[in-house]
């Protein structure tokens, strides 16, 4: 015997948020519910969901808007760095997604570290593209360059 909830929020290997679904009443009871991530499905929360969903929607489109706006302000932008560096134009340390931020900081743009889509530290002298996520949908590129000290 199954309960239907509605879905307030994405929920892994279940659905999206306003999904209609249905799951053990012990799964609605002990997780869903307790933790804000569900609600009973009944025709007051089903018209309560759909208003909140609409809100999402109109926030969402705002957020994206906004992100593309900072990723056009973003375009051509570059950030420089000084460091000692060893045979091979290997560094010594390293440039992280924090040296990354605070070096955009410098010029002007606020960047959370955790946007900054860097696979592993930059280690070598050069010039290096990195992808800054602003939003699931909207990316930007900025220039790290990385000269000798």
């Amino acid at each position: 015997m199954n309960v239907e909830v509605i879905l307030r929020e994405d929920v892994r290997h279940l659905g999206k948020a306003g999904a209609l679904v249905k799951v053990r009443p012990g799964y609605a009871r002990n997780f869903l519910l307790p933790q804000g991530l569900a609600y009973e499905a009944t025709e007051g929360n089903k018209k309560r969901i759909l208003a909140e969903q609409k809100a999402r929607v109109a926030r969402l489109a705002a957020e994206k808007g906004d992100a593309e706006a900072a990723a056009a302000g973003m375009k051509g932008v570059s950030v420089s760095f000084k460091a000692k560096a060893g045979e091979g134009n290997r560094l010594f340390g390293s440039i992280t997604t924090q040296d990354i931020a605070d070096g955009l900081k410098g010029r002007g743009v606020i960047v959370d570290r955790r946007k900054i889509e860097l696979d592993h530290p930059i280690k070598e002298l050069g010039t290096h593209t990195v992808a800054i996520r602003l939003h699931p949908e909207v990316h930007a590129e900025i220039q790290v360059v990385v000269e000798q000290e």
